[in-house]
């Protein structure tokens, strides 16, 4: 569609502001029975009119409100706005109209309950995107000037009939309300606050707003300066009572109306308005409605409750259970010279063989070891400890962090630098009595290297030697330094996959076959059965938390769906005063998903604190609990994500609501 629009001070002043050429409206069709509302209304309202449409109830006229308001659309004929048709205009520029141009006064006030009088008075200019601080400045001194600057917190039912009046009056005239569409603003008021609610509308008009007054009074409609009678959904009379004296920047503004929305109708920054508004509401309705919303959270506190305890508790029985194999490496592969025949030599591992191996897609990572038991010395004492000269990959591949210090470098590798990382039983047995053996130099078969950090404790495996009975020193050091050889004493080999090691150690085979041309003078071992017992522990773990996990978010998501469905049927009428103050359809799916979100943030949060007195009163009883961040903010993801997924259903049914629907409450 062209919008090319003539400048704002060259618009015609003679082209109608709102021109409705045969308009007809229509109600049912196949499953029942026809009726037409409007059938065929021709007039033309210009810049700076107070213009009164009269007529018996069911005559049409609040179905012809609703479609110069943009609320409805006909269902014939044509509807032009500042020359612009109707018709072509899309949803989001519907709602421009509506919030930038319209204002609306109904006679049932059609305030927020939920709302203070300033909050509804603000309501067009959070969808206009317009900051906090300016809106609430506005919205302040229109309710000042409408005589409410005492009643600004008050709620609709702690305002009498002509006060809520007063404020629907000020909430039309927040974004400018160029045009005021009054439906029997004094129908529901007594003489004294109609005549108070008809002496502002007579004030807009000689301002220069235009106010088509909706009305089967005809005292009321005497007040205006054009009477149009309606009866039968046809205009019966168009007559003027006294001269029009349009204001002198009619046109003008006008004109500025229509560029703004040939410009475009999405305004920048709404959301941030709109989230903060949303999430008031939101939380309005949930405390309005305590016992529902405590009952719809259940289902979330439980199931969020019942994931991160069965993955806390998940978690400390694997970790009790798997210390050992986790300890000592269920992916690891150890290779090492054999004899094949009690007459030949071992086989000896190259470092040659090392690097064939670590190109294996099977293989993780892979370090030789070249050590041997030593006699360890310090000051007086000596002890024989096990010295092995490694890679800096030590502590990735073994598992076996360092809890003190550091760990020797690549550089220390590549310069042989005479470092060691002792293991605990060695702090405790050669450095008895010393604090701190971090930076001191101890003798390993007359050499000296000075001790740079202190393994975890790892204990033994069944059978094995104490494993923290170990000095961890650069393999090059040990070569040179020690060992005068720089051939491996064994290799140690970490599979990619630790479900895969047998694979793994195939592969291995495969290759030392090859290379060592046939001979099988080496030996592959590996903890098969810890490896088994890790998968089945793992696996059934994995099933029984999956189970639980969907079965909470199930229960979960269906409360929130059915509480937000519950929400939208009960506030069907706020949905449409939105949409009549400038809500995009976007805007009401915004509204909702993030009441919906918030409901379940609230019952994650709740659901997390449950599942640490839970974890608490479990670890009293000696039941192995451990707690991972990363659970935790899973099942509170997981909790966000069923809000999001079950309440887009509820949040789009109100979002696709027709206005005049909404607004009847149906």
């Amino acid at each position: 569609m062209d919008r090319s629009t003539p400048a704002a001070d060259s618009l015609d002043p003679q082209v109608p502001l709102i021109a409705l050429d045969d308009v007809r409206k229509a109600y049912g069709g196949k499953d029942s029975p026809r009726i037409e509302v409007l059938r065929g209304i021709s007039l033309s309202i210009h810049p700076g009119e107070f213009v009164a449409i009269v007529g018996s109830s069911g005559s049409g006229k609040s179905t012809l409100m609703n479609i110069i308001g943009c609320l409805d659309r006909p269902s014939a004929g044509t509807y032009r706005f500042a020359g612009l048709d109707v018709a072509a205009l899309q949803s989001d520029e519907l709602a421009w109209l509506r919030r930038e141009a319209f204002g609306f006064v109904f006679q049932g006030y059609h305030l927020i309950a939920s709302s203070s009088a300033r909050e509804n008075v603000e309501m067009p200019a959070i969808y206009a995107g317009t900051p906090a601080a300016q809106r609430r400045q506005r919205a302040l001194a229109l309710l000042e000037r409408l005589g409410l600057a005492g009643r600004t917190d008050n709620r609709p039912h702690q305002l009498s009939g002509g006060q809520q009046q007063r404020v629907s009056i000020a909430r039309a005239l927040m974004n400018g309300g160029y045009i005021i569409l009054a439906d029997e603003p004094t129908g529901a008021l007594d003489s004294h606050s109609g005549a108070e609610v008809m002496k502002l509308l007579d004030e807009l008009a000689a301002q220069g707003h235009v106010v088509i007054l909706i009305t089967h009074d005809r005292e009321v409609a005497a007040r205006a300066r054009r009477v149009i009678e309606i009866r039968d959904g046809l205009i019966i009379s168009d007559s003027r009572i006294a001269p029009d004296m349009p204001a002198p920047n009619a046109a003008p503004a006008v004109g500025g109306l229509r560029e703004r929305l040939a410009r475009g109708s999405t305004t920048a920054g709404v959301w941030r308005n709109e989230l903060r508004d949303a999430l008031q509401a939101a939380w309005r309705v949930m405390w309005l409605n305590r016992f529902r919303t405590a009952l719809t959270l259940l289902g979330i506190v439980i199931g969020v409750a019942s994931v991160v305890v069965m993955l806390a508790v998940g978690e400390g029985s694997k970790r009790r259970v798997m210390a050992q194999m986790g300890a000592f490496g269920s992916n690891i592969i150890y290779l090492g010279g054999y004899s094949p025949t009690p007459r030949t030599p071992e086989g000896v591992i190259s470092l040659a063989d090392v690097g064939a191996l670590a190109g294996l897609p099977q293989v993780k990572m892979i370090m030789p070891v070249n050590g041997a038991h030593t006699v360890v010395r310090y000051g007086n004492v000596d002890h024989v400890m096990y010295t092995g000269g490694s890679g800096v990959d030590f502590p990735a591949i073994l598992n076996w962090p360092v809890v003190e210090g550091t760990f020797f470098t690549a550089q220390d590798e590549a310069m042989a630098a005479p470092v060691a990382v002792i293991g605990q039983k060695v702090r405790e047995r050669v450095f008895k009595g010393v604090p701190d053996p971090i930076g001191r130099y101890l003798f390993i078969e007359n050499a000296p290297f000075q001790v740079i950090g202190i393994l975890s404790g790892k204990g033994a495996a069944s059978g094995d030697s104490d494993s923290d009975e170990r000095i961890v020193v650069p393999y090059s050091a040990a070569s040179i330094r020690l060992f005068g050889s720089q051939d491996p004493e064994y290799v140690i080999i970490a599979a990619a996959d630790a479900d895969r090691v047998h694979e793994a150690e195939r592969a291995i085979d495969t290759l030392m076959l090859r290379l060592h041309r046939g001979v099988r003078d080496y030996q592959l071992t590996n903890n098969a059965a810890l490896i088994q017992a890790e998968a089945r522990t793992r696996n059934t773990l994995s099933l029984m938390l999956g189970a639980i996990a969907a079965i909470s978010l199930l229960v979960g998501g269906i409360g929130v769906m059915n509480i937000m469905l519950m929400t939208v049927r009960e506030r069907t009428r706020e949905i449409g005063i939105r949409m009549a103050t400038g809500a995009r359809h976007r805007d009401i799916l915004r509204q909702f998903l993030t009441e919906a979100t918030l409901l379940s943030l609230v019952g994650g949060v709740v659901g997390i604190g449950l599942a640490l007195l839970i974890g608490g009163a479990l670890s009293v009883a000696d039941i192995a609990v451990v707690f991972s961040l990363s659970s935790m903010l899973g099942a509170f993801a997981c909790a966000l994500a069923t809000g999001v997924i079950f309440g887009f259903m509820p949040a789009r049914k109100a979002a696709r609501l027709d206005p005049v629907i909404a607004l009847s409450g149906q």
